[in-house]
């Protein structure tokens, strides 16, 4: 989640940050993702509102944990969750589930 205040080209910044990095390191962003301006449940830094992003990348450990380091003291960033995929399924799981 990236501060409300800062504008377009400053949040493209963070973001060619996040892929100079993990292309430096051979892997690769597949994908980054704003879903726009959203009101949060709490308030962050006495903001209201976020730009949230959704980033998805394949890199090495070493670059993840670079990444985590950097977007840890960008001043333009809010909050940050790093998750590992287990699967390489993008789209939704359908499973059938038995009823009882």
């Amino acid at each position: 989640m990236l501060d409300p205040e800062a504008d377009e080209a400053r949040q493209e910044d963070v973001i060619a940050r996040i892929r100079q990095i993990v292309e430096a390191a051979g892997g690769q962003l597949e994908a980054a993702d704003s879903l726009g301006r959203q009101r949060l449940a709490y308030e962050i830094l006495k903001r209201t509102e976020a730009c949230r992003w959704v980033v998805t990348l394949t890199a090495p450990a070493a670059a993840v944990e670079e990444v985590d380091r950097m977007l840890r003291i960008h001043e333009d960033v809010l909050r940050h969750m790093i998750v590992r995929r287990t699967g390489r399924s993008t789209g939704p799981v359908e499973e059938t589930v038995p009823v009882s």
